[in-house]
């Protein structure tokens, strides 16, 4: 027994050595005024949020690698869209970009997309952020404008995205999106139409409604809609089955009008697959485009992944682990696969209680992403959920306080509670010190 304990404080000395460690050294890409990304130094300001361990995962291109379920899932999509549509030579119609750095402008991310100023996600708590004018790209969208001001009419644009969020097995700061759009002119809406011989006409000035935007004709929007409920009820297909229900659900998106969210009925239960609409105009026409119209949707691969593959925990497809890649490697995009947890070991559970700082005028409210994100930073992947539980405000002192509930795991061996409370403690003296809370 006197030997098991003295074996215990070693590893908690050791693996308090090695998150103080990780708390206290400087990345090779951050410096505590710059920040490096891409070879790019970009100067840091009260808006800097990217963190080291966010930046750890830009070169890892999980979409690239060939095996990977995620680049199964990309490709799988991408042969869908090439066979739909083609060329005159039988050449695909789409061309794909998969490589483009994720570092944009506020103005990429978010004005060429028509996002309003006072939306959410512009915000510290949502986004990443490099500084004031640079950031993070929060989806593929970002990417919209430049390629339509270069020319191109069809395109697929696949990425990694980052976004501030909660922790649990379906969420992680970064995923992975495939954006499609495509442009159609005069000729092409005519060519479409029931009567292929009649010319329809794409634009007037009229009101806006439920059906269309102001400046579009009913005829074109209605057989773009049909365009883009034919292509994408035609990817669902694709992925689930000839077989599989779907429904079009009305919704909102700033850079779409009208929009809907793609619904598929599996496994008993409705399944949101992607979003899509008809692109607003004005985005067209900012971009040197007058004289086409278009569609465009979005979908995030690991949602597809962990439904189609049943991968249970979005952390698994970072890992690096042979146990899960060595279940992929001899797949094809259309290869069945229902993944086998090579195994399963003990959670680890702590409570964290504080109190929240006085907000001073001017700054932002605190967020529990700003708490989830020093989880991360700390924990890393052993973080399996961080959920809010309690929170309540004193009747006399005023002051705020949450309660959240931490679940460590590892996924590669046994984490001991001794390991997760060493963890525990540094989480919260980080908490303290950064975020300004007073531990309960």
């Amino acid at each position: 027994m006197l030997w098991l304990t003295t074996r215990v404080l070693k590893q908690e000395t050791k693996l308090l050595f090695n998150v103080t460690r990780t708390l206290s050294s400087k990345s090779p890409d951050t410096t505590e005024t710059t920040t490096i990304v891409n070879n790019t130094t970009y100067n840091k300001d009260h808006m800097s949020n990217v963190t080291p361990k966010i930046l750890s995962h830009l070169d890892r291109h999980l979409h690239l690698q060939k095996q990977h379920p995620l680049n199964l899932i990309k490709q799988r999509i991408v042969n869908y869209m090439y066979e739909r549509y083609k060329q005159n030579r039988g050449m695909p119609t789409f061309s794909v970009h998969e490589q483009i750095p994720p570092v944009v402008t506020l103005d990429q991310n978010f004005d060429s997309l028509l996002v309003p100023k006072d939306h959410v996600c512009r915000t510290k708590s949502d986004s990443y952020y490099v500084n004031s004018s640079h950031m993070l790209r929060a989806h593929t969208s970002a990417h919209q404008s430049d390629l339509i001001k270069m020319g191109l009419d069809n395109f697929l644009v696949v990425g990694d995205v980052y976004r501030r969020d909660e922790i649990d097995s379906t969420h992680y700061p970064v995923f992975h999106q495939m954006e499609g759009v495509r442009l159609l002119g005069g000729k092409e809406i005519c060519k479409m139409s029931q009567n292929p011989e009649n010319d329809i006409k794409m634009f007037e000035n009229s009101d806006r409604n439920t059906f269309k935007q102001g400046v579009h004709t009913y005829d074109a929007a209605k057989i773009l809609e049909v365009d883009l409920k034919n292509c994408l009820s035609g990817l669902a297909q694709h992925l689930f089955g000839e077989k599989i229900e779907y429904r079009w659900v009305d919704c909102y998106f700033p850079f779409t009008h009208p929009s809907w969210e793609l619904e598929v009925f599996y496994k008993g239960d409705w399944l949101e697959v992607l979003g899509c609409g008809v692109m607003e105009q004005e985005i067209l026409v900012k971009a040197g485009v007058e004289d086409k119209v278009g569609w465009a949707f979005g979908l995030g691969l690991e949602r597809l992944a962990m439904v189609l593959y049943s991968i249970p925990d979005i952390r698994l497809f970072w890992s690096r682990d042979t146990g899960f890649l060595s279940q992929f490697s001899e797949a094809g995009p259309d290869t069945k696969i229902v993944y086998k947890a090579t195994s399963k070991f003990p959670q680890c559970v702590n409570d964290i209680s504080f109190w929240l700082p006085k907000a001073k005028e001017g700054d932002e409210l605190f967020s529990p992403n700003d708490f989830y994100d020093l989880v991360r930073d700390i924990g890393g992947d052993l973080v399996e959920q961080v959920k809010l539980v309690d929170e309540f405000t004193h009747p006399k002192k005023g002051l705020r306080s949450q309660s959240y509930r931490i679940v460590y795991r590892d996924m590669s061996k046994t984490l001991t509670q001794d390991e997760a409370n060493v963890m525990h403690k540094a989480i919260e003296a980080a908490a303290s010190a950064s975020l300004g809370v007073t531990i309960r």
